[in-house]
């Protein structure tokens, strides 16, 4: 038996086959814009769709259009989508928040596929820059940043004359030119937002807590941190997967 599962973001969809112990064993990523090119979807699960695969699709979306487009493509098929919020997350995971209905379905995911930490800080570099906090295997909230890449987009379309540019490691605490004063401003602007954030968490709860990184930019500042960290650019399918074995 395999299952088919997925993670759409603002920015990329990942969409996994797991095997019958919910490991991965095909991932594929790709811009989230595609779910709407015409035959895009149809090439993906033509090669995830086989006999013995679950009749039912289970997806964690921020972008509920992008899910509507994977909605119209399955329309009279005998395979069901399904959205991780409609199922009840709360069997799984406390969630010690206001509204859980605000809650995005990617947090929720990671803050589940770190539950078995007990005390864990995720963080994930993605369209925003998101901070959750899982305290006793309860989630308790955390903090919304922008994104690294939005951010740098944005200020190139808002300003005449300040180029794109990609984030290169540098010793530098300014620069000698445009790109070099761009790439040091964001490099320890973020590097101060990152860390003080978690410094605030960590004072606040006065514990020690496992520190994950996930996301585009978490190789990157990895090394920009002054806690000990692990990357897991896994830990949101994993969310889902224990999601799917525990409540489908």
């Amino acid at each position: 038996m395999g299952y088919v599962v997925g993670d759409i973001g603002n920015t990329s969809t990942r969409i996994c086959l797991l095997n019958n112990k919910f490991s991965i064993v095909k991932s594929v990523r790709f811009d989230t814009k595609k779910l709407f090119e015409k035959s895009y979807l149809k090439n993906i699960f033509k090669s995830y769709l086989k006999k013995d695969t679950n009749k039912k699709l289970l997806f964690s979306s921020v972008v509920p259009l992008g899910l509507g487009e994977i909605k119209k493509k399955f329309q009279g098929t005998k395979y069901k989508i399904i959205e991780i919020k409609n199922l009840n997350m709360r069997k799984i995971i406390k969630i010690n928040i206001n509204k859980v209905n605000q809650l995005g379905s990617d947090r929720i995911v990671n803050a589940i596929g770190a539950i078995k930490f007990k005390n864990c800080l995720v963080i994930d570099f993605g369209t925003a820059t998101t901070f959750d906090i899982i305290k006793n295997s309860i989630y308790e909230g955390g903090v919304i940043a922008p994104g690294i890449k939005l951010s740098m987009m944005n200020l190139s379309k808002s300003t005449a004359l300040l180029p794109v540019f990609d984030l290169k490691h540098s010793k530098k605490s300014y620069g000698k030119n445009t790109k070099e004063a761009l790439n040091a401003g964001f490099i320890w602007g973020y590097e101060g937002l990152i860390n003080n954030i978690i410094n605030k968490i960590t004072l606040k709860w006065k514990m020690k807590y496992k520190i994950i990184l996930t996301g585009g930019y978490a190789n990157f500042f990895k090394k920009k941190i002054k806690w000990k960290t692990t990357v897991d650019q896994n830990i949101t399918i994993r969310g889902i997967s224990k999601v799917y074995k525990d409540l489908l």
